[in-house]
């Protein structure tokens, strides 16, 4: 029963999503609580193993997000502990962060991504890895931290990628632009649910402000696109999923550059182990239009919790 099971959610940690994981933990921890859960809230700091130790929780719910969250290294100390936790495992966690491996995995099993070169920044700054217009983002953060797009008219390549501050790592991906329509699709165990477009407002693209702060972008769910696309991206985010090997709740990002003739180009950008779960968050939406409160998909998730993965 829901009221037998002690849930720590982890939150926070110490990389550049440490707010979003904040709100997201804090409305997980909420929704549980009301479906019975004794829940406990954990700031994550380098002491989480021995935190953990003296909480004893049944299972932890992982509302961390980027580097030491999302991409293995929490997944695998749980392992050792021995604590059942949600979302994905060691090696999907680790595959999905790295933008270049999770490329060439969702390639191989037939998924269309962008054309893409990967390299040092400060090779990036000295000319142009692709022609314009192209996105220069790190190869291993979340949340658009870093993005960086070149339009193509620009004469030279992003010169943030000089920076001595740079904060995103020395590797950056530089990948094709692609015009058109941002759609999202959720995934929840192994059955691919709506379809979301989001369309930033005042921003040029769907970066961290249009992502997170409220009225930053609109969703119109189900998307406005024709039931063969849908159908589309419902598949290929199915695909994406159980290629990478995650388990859980997923989110996969697409971009749609829709052709007059009603076709068009579609290619999935990446997928999220750990998607954002604020109030203007895009799995609980998507779920609540499938029928599923968010105290239910956050129950979900903990019933699903597992290890050893």
């Amino acid at each position: 029963m829901a009221d037998s099971k002690h849930v720590a959610v982890l939150m926070g940690g110490w990389s550049a999503e440490r707010p979003v994981s904040l709100a997201s933990g804090k409305d997980c921890a909420a929704a549980l609580e009301r479906s019975g859960y004794r829940v406990t809230l954990v700031d994550v700091q380098r002491d989480i193993s021995a935190v953990l130790q003296k909480l004893k929780p049944d299972v932890v719910f992982n509302a961390l997000h980027g580097p030491f969250g999302e991409d293995g290294c929490i997944q695998g100390l749980l392992e050792i502990l021995g604590i059942p936790y949600t979302h994905s495992g060691v090696a999907a966690s680790a595959l999905a962060m790295d933008k270049q491996k999770a490329k060439a995995v969702m390639k191989a099993a037939g998924i269309p991504v962008a054309e893409h070169k990967v390299l040092h920044r400060l090779e990036a700054a000295k000319a142009h890895a692709l022609p314009p217009p192209y996105v220069a983002k790190p190869v291993r953060e979340g949340s658009s931290f870093g993005v960086l797009i070149v339009k193509e008219n620009s004469e030279h390549p992003p010169q943030e990628l000089y920076r001595d501050d740079w904060p995103y790592g020395d590797t950056v991906m530089v990948e094709r632009y692609i015009p058109g329509r941002e759609l999202t699709c959720a995934v929840m165990g192994n059955v691919a649910l709506g379809v979301t477009e989001v369309m930033p407002l005042g921003h040029g693209f769907y970066d961290f402000d249009a992502k997170y702060k409220p009225g930053g972008s609109q969703h119109t769910l189900p998307a406005k696109i024709s039931p063969f696309v849908y159908q589309e991206v419902q598949k290929l985010s199915l695909r994406a999923h159980q290629a990478l090997g995650c388990q859980g709740v997923s989110r996969a990002d697409f971009r749609f550059d829709e052709q007059p003739s009603g076709g068009g180009e579609l290619i999935c950008l990446e997928v999220n182990t750990q998607p954002g779960m604020t109030p203007t968050s895009l799995v609980p939406e998507i779920a609540a239009h499938a029928g599923h409160t968010f105290e239910e998909l956050t129950s979900w998730m903990v019933e699903n919790a597992s290890c050893g993965r």
